[in-house]
């Protein structure tokens, strides 16, 4: 399911116009990143929570010289499923 799907079928499900339904879903969608970027947790009770995770710096090898290199430290953005999203997709 794409974006565009996506907005239609809030539009038909609550009677918005494509156009409402859009705007709608771009603030939900702003709001969850900009909290996300500045480290909070968004949770969304029965579907499940989105947050940010660190990972370590580590030692990699580039495939094509075999040659070590070092892979720095990043945030990434993750996802947690809540427990009625799990039992709806069972």
């Amino acid at each position: 399911m794409t974006k565009t799907d996506l907005v239609e079928k809030i539009a038909s499900k609550t009677g918005l116009t494509k156009k409402a339904a859009g705007d709608a879903l771009e603030a939900v969608l702003e709001t969850v990143t900009g909290a996300l970027s500045k480290g909070d947790k968004v949770t969304i009770t029965g579907f499940g929570t989105f947050l940010v995770r660190s990972r370590r710096e580590r030692m990699g090898r580039n495939p094509q010289t075999g040659a070590p290199l070092k892979i720095p430290a990043t945030k990434i953005p993750a996802f947690t499923a809540g427990k009625a999203l799990k039992s709806a997709v069972k």
